[in-house]
């Protein structure tokens, strides 16, 4: 052994030495108390915005806010202090954002919103609170929950345009303000009319960049960096009018900003097909689960994008109520780095409902990717489309709300591997009803669809709850369905933990350190 190393070595137990000594002896001789590990505690402050819904002027919108009743997240009351010994009242409150056309952009519908009135707010956890808007005077939304109500606050903006270009059912969970969003399966098609929308809850300016990526790489655009989104205010920008290349029909859509947050979403709106949200994907990984395709889906067409310098294989699977199978021809999609790539699978789920899983096809090799469905219902001029987005598992608890009565269809997702068990809990109605929960048990590889979880007298609409219990990793979506003179409209939404608890580390007076 040479000199330097036994130098080394000799020099880094004689530092272990001295650590350990300062760790346990305090500056007067006696042992310092040892460091407790961190405490969970429910969040002081949630924010979220909301897209402007529609610019239809036959477009009907529904707002829902919703706080989970505590228990999910930890215990303490989570009252919001303003100083010491002076506690501030909950609110959880929404208000107007400003609508502001970008360069290189194109405000949707070009016309000047009416001004509306602002929904109403949660005031207690465990009951939702509805406001209806109509026309196309309904505003992008900025809010904010505080003490009691900030864990899990939810705002779910539901809109039915019964006719028109963009005619639907449009759903989406409102978001909380991020730096980076991936929106895989949209498109610049010619049929094709996809808005990304850039709301700032801040009152500084943000400053975002967008990047297009086609099946050749991306498309390049003198309009996609820099664009300016002034405080509290929401911008709005074609896709199609961002590049000079060839339309495309599977884009993926990549948000930045380069100074401040934003809330970003993709309005996606088919002249043969439908509309609906186009909500952002998971983070990249090299494993993705894609929740809650209907069991009547005629048409699902998958999306992926390799945002790294490596090419990656998938092994596509369908996780069904009975098991985990390979879809017959469409077992494999390579996906080139920095590309997007789309694989169309007719018939997929056969009358039952299921989720889509993707994974490394060699386990050696795992390749981060971002991934998306575009799904379809109905044949003929009689269809509708809705997105669903690859989403994380569930770690704590996680919220979808505005159900309705025999509208509604929760379905639950354990890969293979171990199987769970879940907490749902159905709150009560808008208009009134009681709560109720149920635990469901999800063997492995499988997908279990809940249908009748409803709250007792109900009246209104709900909010559905799903808390993990035990066992493996769960995955969730909603889908609601509210069919239209022949024409099966319908929305999905994935479940997204409310990270409405979070951990504090425990900390100690120490003037040792002062030494």
């Amino acid at each position: 052994m040479k000199r330097t190393t036994l130098s080394l070595i000799a020099v880094a137990t004689a530092l272990a030495a001295v650590t350990g000594f300062a760790s346990l002896t305090a500056p007067d001789g006696t042992s310092a108390p040892a460091a407790k590990a961190p405490t969970r505690l429910p969040v002081q402050r949630a924010g979220l915005v909301c897209p402007v819904p529609s610019t239809s002027e036959v477009a009907e919108t529904r707002y829902t806010s919703y706080t989970p009743a505590a228990g999910g997240t930890g215990s303490g009351a989570g009252t919001a202090k303003g100083g010491p010994g002076k506690a501030e009242q909950p609110t959880a409150q929404l208000r107007l954002a400003r609508s502001t056309t970008p360069a290189g952009g194109t405000s949707e519908g070009g016309k000047k919103p009416k001004t509306p009135k602002i929904p109403a707010t949660v005031t207690t956890p465990g009951k939702p609170v509805t406001a209806d808007a109509e026309g196309a005077g309904a505003p992008a939304l900025t809010g904010a929950a505080t003490g009691t109500l900030a864990p899990g606050w939810t705002v779910q903006q539901t809109t039915v345009v019964p006719a028109g270009g963009a005619r639907g059912l449009l759903g989406l969970g409102c978001g909380a303000p991020d730096t980076e969003f991936w929106f895989p399966a949209a498109s610049t098609a010619k049929e094709r009319q996809d808005y990304v929308h850039l709301t700032n809850p801040d009152d500084t300016a943000a400053v975002a960049d967008i990047e297009l990526y086609g099946p050749e790489g991306v498309l390049k655009s003198q309009f996609t960096e820099g664009i300016p989104v002034p405080a509290r205010s929401t911008v709005p920008v074609l896709l199609s009018t961002l590049t000079g290349a060839a339309a495309q029909q599977a884009v993926t859509v990549h948000v930045t900003t380069r100074s401040g947050r934003v809330g970003a979403a993709v309005a996606a709106a088919d002249e043969k097909l439908g509309s609906d949200w186009l909500p952002a994907a998971a983070d990249p990984a090299s494993t993705a689960v894609l929740p809650g395709i209907p069991a009547d889906s005629t048409s699902v067409r998958l999306v992926a994008f390799a945002p790294g310098d490596n090419d990656a294989d998938l092994k596509v699977q369908l996780i069904t109520p009975n098991g985990t199978i390979v879809p017959a021809g469409a077992g494999v999609l390579h996906v080139k780095s920095g590309m997007t790539a789309s694989l169309d699978l007719p018939e997929l789920t056969r009358g039952a409902a299921g989720s889509l899983l993707l994974t490394p096809s060699d386990p050696k090799k795992p390749t981060p990717v971002v991934a998306a469905l575009r799904v379809v219902r109905g044949k003929g001029e009689n269809t509708e489309i809705a997105f669903v987005p690859a989403t994380a598992a569930i770690s704590a608890r996680a919220t979808v709300a505005d159900n309705r009565a025999k509208a509604t269809t929760l379905a639950l997702t354990v890969p293979p591997g171990e199987a769970a068990q879940v907490k749902v809990t159905a709150s009560a109605g808008s208009g009134g009803g009681t709560a109720v929960s149920r635990t469901v048990t999800v063997k492995a590889g499988t997908t279990t669809a809940v249908t009748d979880l409803v709250p007792e007298g109900l009246k209104g609409s709900y909010a559905l709850t799903v808390e993990p219990v035990s066992g493996g990793k769960v995955y969730a979506a909603r889908t609601l369905a509210l069919p239209q003179d022949g024409t099966p409209m319908f929305t999905i939404q994935t479940f997204v933990d409310d990270r409405g608890a979070v951990e504090v580390p425990s900390a100690r007076q120490d003037l040792g350190v002062l030494d």
